[in-house]
């Protein structure tokens, strides 16, 4: 592995963070991590003050699209070691997307070095208070100035880090999204590429509009069955049964469901991953058998869902969520330490 070399600021910006008050996305922390890839190999990996960086008119992601991204977050334990979750995973599954926007793959082993090395330097910018975390956002991108439909031959690779707090506090409401598609069999949507989420921005928006947080999405063909939401997957509570969409190659490989349904089974449910229509989540309202839903992700954690709207009415999900606060309350604690990691998912970066 190449060795990381280090600049440190000389003006660090981090008594200007409020740690009760955060914005989200908004706040920065001192430094970045960035490697560049040219000739075939990525170079000078390194970890620089945070800075803007020049591009040129004709880069060629600014009109390809050619953009890749992962969510990650790093808390404290107890002893105010910085904790990284399943950072494995997110390493993997940046070359997944990578492979399939013909991008090429990112060591993974400089992936969790990089990561480290960053963590450590900026770790006094992860807040202390329960729900909070610092962001991570390793992301890749095409770099080379040129103007043709081809794969980029020069792409930057970068971590950023953002302090965070809760996403959300409230139980939210969500839209089900029948006139615009997030993905369809063969496309990109089990990557996670920027293009994917520029495509939703205009149906969340509209989906704000209505009184909605975010929106639900149904599938390409009969937008029937349920995918995901716009920024977590979904689990419902049926009978008693935990019901996820499967992964059929249009929802992303999210590592909170992942670990969730881990969680779930281990907790002594049974877990179905399957397809589920918005017919059967509203039979199920009607007839009293859905018991609760929520969403999982790394910026959300797990978000509890009230209602989801339709064309045709509001489908009445539930005002508790005891299986999803059990969860929640399960992976905060594992996270920063205060429940045994039984599943071996916490890396300490010291």
């Amino acid at each position: 592995m190449k060795n990381i070399t280090i600049t440190k600021t000389k003006h660090s910006t981090l008594s200007e963070l409020d740690f009760d008050n955060i914005p989200l996305g908004k706040i920065f922390t001192d430094h970045m991590f960035i490697c560049d890839y040219e000739n075939g190999t990525w170079n000078n990996p390194r970890i620089i003050p945070m800075q803007t960086i020049a591009s040129h008119p004709a880069t060629m992601a600014l009109h390809y699209g050619q953009a890749i991204f992962e969510g990650m977050k790093a808390t404290l334990d107890s002893t105010g070691t910085p904790l990284l979750f399943r950072p494995n995973k997110n390493a993997a599954r940046l070359n997944f997307s990578a492979d399939r926007m013909g991008m090429p793959s990112f060591p993974e082993d400089l992936f969790s070095e990089g990561l480290k090395q960053l963590v450590d330097l900026d770790k006094e910018w992860i807040p202390k208070k329960k729900g909070s975390a610092m962001y991570l956002r390793p992301f890749m991108y095409a770099d080379e100035h040129f103007i043709g439909m081809r794969a980029a031959t020069s792409y930057k690779f970068i971590i950023i880090c953002s302090p965070a707090g809760p996403y959300f506090s409230e139980r939210i409401k969500l839209f089900a999204e029948k006139k615009y598609i997030r993905a369809a069999t063969g496309g990109t949507g089990e990557a996670k590429a920027a293009g994917n989420y520029a495509a939703a921005i205009k149906p969340t928006e509209n989906a704000k509009a209505k009184g909605y947080n975010q929106v639900l999405w149904l599938d390409a063909v009969e937008h029937k069955y349920i995918q995901e939401v716009g920024t977590m997957n979904i689990f419902f509570k049926i009978s008693g049964k935990i019901i996820t969409p499967f992964r059929d190659g249009n929802i992303l490989d999210g590592i909170t469901r992942m670990s969730v349904i881990d969680l779930l089974k281990h907790k002594g449910f049974e877990v179905e991953e399957r397809p589920i229509s918005i017919d059967e989540v509203k039979e199920a309202s009607e007839n009293g058998t859905l018991e609760e839903a929520f969403g999982t992700g790394t910026a959300i954690g797990i978000a509890y869902i009230q209602e989801i709207g339709t064309d045709e009415g509001t489908i009445h999900v539930s005002d508790e969520s005891p299986v999803g606060e059990d969860v929640n309350n399960t992976l905060n604690g594992i996270k920063i330490g205060e429940i045994e990691d039984s599943f071996g998912w916490m890396v300490p970066v010291s």
